[in-house]
This record gives C-alpha cells, sequence and structure tokens, in this order.
C-alpha cells in the first residue's frame, strides 16, 4: 500500500490529486490560531470537552460495548445500536488535535481507543459491537435502521485522520479490513454481490477519503456504487417513508433536499466528493441546485437546517418554525462539510458564506461557553427549558463539535495553483508554498466583533491573495496594501483579487463596516410575518429573559429604523458585542381572556411601554439563568 500523504499533512480533505477541485485545503498542521475567539475555543475543545467527552464515552457504556465483545465485559450493550461512532468521532477529533500539536494525555486516551477497536475487530474484518455474539447471525438484515455502514464511514474517517496526524497505520489497518469486507459484500446484482446500501449515508464520502488516502480506485469505485444505488427504493419502507433516508429518488432526479436533515447533507457531502474525483458535471449540477434551493427556502436565518422534530426532517419549503426549529448539531456540521466540498468544487464565495453563517449561529450554539455541555436542537424561540446537557442517549452532536472544532484549521484556507485565498477571518497564521517558495501570512483580527483585518506577507513572490467580501456587508469595503488602495473595489459576496510580486512584511488591510441590520423573512414563512431579526457582521443575535426580566418577551417590538446599537461588553459572556436600545413592550390584552377567536374589528394596537433593550449573540443563550428567549422580535412599523 502506497500512502499518498506524509504524517502531518492532516486536512479533512486532501485534494490534492483530485482533478476536479479548483481550490484545495490548507492542511490544518500548516494553520494556528491564537486569538481570543477561535484560538480559546479550540484550546477549550481540546483541554475541556475532549476529556469530558472520554468521560462520557465510559459512562454511558460506549468504551464497555468494546470490552463486551473481547469478553473484558459482561455488560449488555448500552446506547443506540450505532454508538460505536462516539468513539470514532471522538478519536477523530483528536487526530486533528494531536497534528496540530504533542499532547502526552491525549495520545494515552486515543491509544486506549484504539486498542479497543483492534481487539473488537472480527477476523473477517467485520466491527460493529451491536452484531456480535449473540447478534452476530444479524449482520447486515437490516441496513435501514443497523446504522453498520454509517459506523464504518465513522470509524474510516476516524482512521485517516489518525495516519494523517500521527503517521501511525494502526487504526487505517484495521478501516481497511473492514472497508474491503464492504467491497466483497455490497455491490450490483450482476457482480455476484448484494444490492444493499445504509439508512444513513456516511460511507460514501469516506471510501473516497479512503481513496485519497490509499490510492485503491475499488474504494472510490465502491463509494460510486452506494451513491448510485440510493433513491432505488433498496431499503424497506418506515413510518417516515423512503424520502428519511433519500431512497425516493436517485441523487440525478432530486429537485429539493428532503427528509432526515443530517442524513441528506452527508449523502450530498458523499457525491460532491464522487465529482471531485471524476468530474461527473451532472452530479455538480444536482448538487449546484440543491444548495441553492435549500439556501433560499429551507435555511434559518441562523444557517440551522432541519424544521421538524418529527423524522428530524427539512421540512418544506418556508417551513420555518422557532419554537419547534428542530435545527440539529449534526445538520450545522453536515452544512460546513458539503459547502467545503462545493467549494473546493468551484471556488464561489457564496459557499464560504454559509460556512461562516453556520459556524457562528448554527455549530457553536450547540456547545455551551465553558464546553461541557451540548444542545441536540437550537431552537430560535425558547420558554427557558431548553438547557444544553453533558451527553445525551443518542450522542452523536457532541463529538461531531469536538471534530469539527478540532479540524476547524482546514476550513479557513485555500491554495489555486499559487494563489492563497482567505475564506475566514480568524486571527493566527497560515503556511503555504506559493510561487515555489514558503510563504507565511500572519492575520490579525478582532472578527466577528470587528471588521478590520490585516494580513501581513511573511515570504517573497509572484502570487495573488483572494480575501472573501461578505455578502452581509451593507457597502464596500476598504482594501489597501501598504496603505495604498488597491484598484479593484472589493463587492460583497465575491472574492477581492490583490496580485502582486509580494515582499515579505507586505501588509494587507481590509476594513469592513459592520452596522446592526434588521433582517426580515421572505412573505412565505408565515411565522415571522411582522417580525424582525438582528444581526451584525455574521452572527445573529436574540433577546434572553436573563436581561429582561419583567418582561415577556413575545410582547416585545422594535422599530427597524431605530435599531439597537453596538456596544462592547467586557463582562458578558468573557467579552462580546452586545446591542443596547430600546423596546416596545406590550403587555397581554386582558380583553382575550378566555377567548381564543373572536369577529375582526379592523386594526388595533394595544398600548405599550419602552423598556431598555439589549440582544446577545444567539451562540451564547442559555448559557445564564433559564428564561425565555426569542430571535424575532415583533415589527413595531408594520
Amino acid at each position: 500500500m502506497t500512502l499518498r500523504q506524509p504524517a502531518g499533512f492532516g486536512a479533512p480533505l486532501d485534494l490534492s490529486l483530485s482533478p476536479y477541485a479548483r481550490l484545495r485545503p490548507v492542511a490544518v498542521s500548516s494553520v494556528r490560531l491564537d486569538g481570543a475567539f477561535w484560538g480559546d475555543r479550540c484550546e477549550r475543545n481540546r483541554t475541556v470537552s475532549l476529556t469530558g467527552q472520554w468521560e462520557q464515552l465510559d459512562e454511558s457504556g460506549v468504551l464497555d460495548n468494546f470490552r463486551r465483545v473481547t469478553g473484558e465485559s459482561d455488560a449488555p450493550h448500552r446506547g443506540y445500536v450505532f454508538a460505536d461512532t462516539d468513539l470514532y468521532k471522538w478519536i477523530e477529533a483528536a487526530a486533528w488535535v494531536l497534528c496540530q500539536e504533542s499532547d502526552p494525555a491525549l495520545e494515552r486516551l486515543v491509544d486506549q481507543g484504539l486498542t479497543l477497536i483492534e481487539r473488537a475487530q472480527q477476523p473477517d474484518g467485520y466491527l460493529h459491537t451491536y452484531y456480535v455474539r449473540d447478534r452476530a447471525q444479524e449482520r447486515f438484515t437490516n441496513l435501514r435502521d443497523s446504522h453498520e455502514l454509517y459506523s464504518a464511514g465513522h470509524l474510516i474517517q476516524a482512521a485517516v485522520a489518525h495516519r494523517r496526524a500521527t503517521g501511525s497505520t494502526r487504526l487505517l489497518d484495521v478501516a481497511r479490513r473492514f472497508a474491503d469486507l464492504l467491497c466483497q459484500v455490497f455491490g450490483p446484482a450482476e457482480s455476484g454481490r448484494r444490492a444493499g446500501i445504509d439508512g444513513h449515508a456516511e460511507v460514501e464520502m469516506a471510501l473516497v477519503e479512503l481513496y485519497r488516502a490509499t490510492g485503491e480506485r475499488r474504494y472510490l469505485e465502491q463509494a460510486r456504487y452506494f451513491i448510485e444505488a440510493r433513491g432505488h427504493g433498496l431499503l424497506t419502507e418506515g413510518i417516515f417513508g423512503r424520502e428519511y433516508s433519500q431512497d425516493h429518488l436517485p441523487i440525478r432526479e432530486r429537485q429539493a433536499m428532503a427528509g432526515h436533515a443530517v442524513r441528506a447533507l452527508y449523502d450530498c457531502c458523499g457525491v460532491a466528493d464522487l465529482f471531485l474525483e471524476t468530474g461527473d458535471e451532472g452530479l455538480l449540477r444536482t448538487l449546484s441546485s440543491l444548495f441553492d434551493r435549500m439556501v433560499a427556502r429551507q435555511t434559518y436565518v441562523t444557517g440551522g437546517l432541519g424544521a421538524r422534530h418529527e423524522g428530524e426532517a427539512l421540512g418544506k419549503d418556508f417551513e420555518l418554525p422557532n419554537a419547534r426549529a428542530y435545527t440539529e448539531t449534526c445538520a450545522a456540521v453536515g452544512s460546513i462539510m458539503w459547502s467545503h466540498r462545493m467549494l473546493a468544487a468551484t471556488g464561489q464565495a457564496k459557499y464560504a458564506e454559509l460556512i461562516e453563517k453556520t459556524l457562528y449561529n448554527a455549530l457553536l450554539p450547540g456547545w455551551s461557553l465553558d464546553g461541557r455541555e451540548y444542545f441536540y436542537v437550537n431552537p430560535l424561540q425558547d420558554d427557558g427549558g431548553h438547557r444544553r446537557r453533558p451527553w445525551y442517549k443518542c450522542a452523536c452532536c457532541p463529538p461531531n463539535i469536538a471534530r469539527t472544532l478540532a479540524s476547524l484549521p482546514g476550513y479557513l484556507y485555500g491554495t489555486a495553483g499559487d494563489d492563497l485565498y482567505v475564506h475566514q477571518y480568524v486571527q493566527g497564521s497560515a503556511r503555504a508554498v506559493l510561487s515555489g517558495r514558503p510563504v507565511e501570512v500572519v492575520q490579525r483580527t478582532r472578527y466577528p466583533w470587528e471588521g478590520r483585518v490585516e494580513l501581513e506577507v511573511r515570504g517573497e513572490g509572484d502570487f495573488a491573495l483572494f480575501l472573501r467580501i461578505p455578502a452581509w456587508c451593507a457597502s464596500r469595503p476598504v482594501l489597501t496594501v501598504n496603505g495604498l488602495a488597491v484598484e479593484v473595489p472589493p463587492v460583497p459576496g465575491s472574492y477581492a483579487e490583490v496580485r502582486r510580486t509580494w515582499k515579505s512584511g507586505d501588509r494587507v488591510e481590509l476594513a469592513m463596516e459592520m452596522p446592526v441590520r434588521v433582517l426580515e423573512s421572505h412573505p412565505q414563512v408565515l411565522e415571522n410575518a411582522g417580525r424582525v431579526a438582528l444581526a451584525r457582521g455574521p452572527l445573529i443575535y436574540c433577546v434572553e429573559g436573563a436581561d429582561h426580566s419583567a418582561a415577556d418577551l413575545l410582547g416585545l417590538g422594535i422599530d427597524p429604523r431605530r435599531p439597537p446599537q453596538a456596544a462592547w461588553d467586557a463582562d458578558a459572556f468573557g467579552g462580546a458585542v452586545v446591542l443596547r436600545g430600546e423596546a416596545e413592550l406590550r403587555d397581554p390584552d386582558p380583553s382575550w381572556e378566555g377567548i381564543l377567536y373572536r369577529s375582526a374589528a379592523g386594526p388595533s394596537r394595544s398600548p405599550g411601554r419602552l423598556i431598555p433593550l439589549m440582544a446577545i449573540p444567539y451562540f451564547a443563550f442559555a448559557n445564564r439563568s433559564a428564561g425565555q428567549m426569542q430571535v424575532w422580535l415583533r415589527r413595531l412599523d408594520a
């Protein structure tokens, strides 16, 4: 076996040899984060979240499930049938951390995990702790619900990450044996193999990444088979229908995202990976159409996806309830992964735009500020009953957050030939080889609190920096090089190109205004009729009962012509920009007491009173005392 990258390459996607990638990620190991926002959070993920999650893996029975297989434990299987994936995702997260820095304590925990996995693998390569011993005859008998291939996918992704971080093939060897078994068992009927797909997409993108890591084309072809086979009714129909697992239509015939949100997004990730290796333009056209429709009709203002608790589903066009929003944290992870692949395939800024919105407003809310607790569901309205938890019986979200934060450096920069793309603004640095020479770009910024970004080039050569100009910019920002304005003004929603012969010490400065923006919904989002939301820069804001103890937030309204003003508050959540102003509070109308419907008497407006308003970043809600929360507020001029 020839491995394609040396140890320490470390990127969630290795597109270095992918022929149809327009942009290639800069490796996790080549990016450093050191700012107070993302730098501190990634450190908290390493020191707090990963340690706490390992303890939960032990307490919840996940580790014992592996010990049970080898007879080291006589405890019954605990958790969901796919609980193995919690360990796999945790190992992937730890691997990305180790790709950036040494951590002996974390390495010891990883070693314990790898030992458990190695011992649990069956002689033929099979590895799934639920279907062993007394259930061994049931393997591959319930592909819709068993998640055996889904679990294999997370094992493969963990193995590839571990190999790229450490150089060891220890876990990769385990994953390859399982992958080889899948290649032997599943395939077109005419091949003499078994026709089948997993109810939860995941193995597809993992197999493509295994192909990228090993160069073994059979893994790519196996991914192609699973992708093309989905949508032909291979799964038995459950209570949510075949749409639940995207088995209702082949990928090339789909016109809208449908069914279980996470499954749909993971499916698109695998399809995008297949395009990046094969150049099948039909797949890219379908993905582009699905993405655009999803953003225009199914995406929350936070970037969250999943409107329904029933079936954890995306819902229909413009079906975006607030209090009942599902917006699973894992869907945010899936959205980021899919957007990352579409960005690599096309180089279009709109994909980096959704990554930014989702990171700040759909992923971060799923993680407490102290790094110890998690949301599975992220509503946009709450009565105070929704609180984070240290773990869940279905614990897919906590380790998914951990692996995304650990691999975050790999999402920030990209290269195209000798040019460097800056997708996200995060204080730190990135190293790349441009024009045949090593170059470091140092980024200094207080983003997302401030819109000023300075990039210092350390190195020389002829190349371009492409800086993403966020679509939220109300006006064209100012872009200068060594204090001189560039000739082509940057346009919001695109990349600004700065091409020159660089000298070490050259400085690029991007200055973006960050006014408070008052947003409204499409008229067909009926729940938001007559309501507005507050945003500043990439952040969505909300109001919380902790700051309005005497108010019923349902009666709170603002005038969009007089929005609140941004102010730095060093005491808020460790330092944050909050929005302060005035709001009108309407008390409940007593004439409606005991009445649900009555004859309409024409426009009426109960008198209100002005109270101080404080809005906080949505990602920070539910970190204080329990209370109401609202993203969408009454619009006073409606």
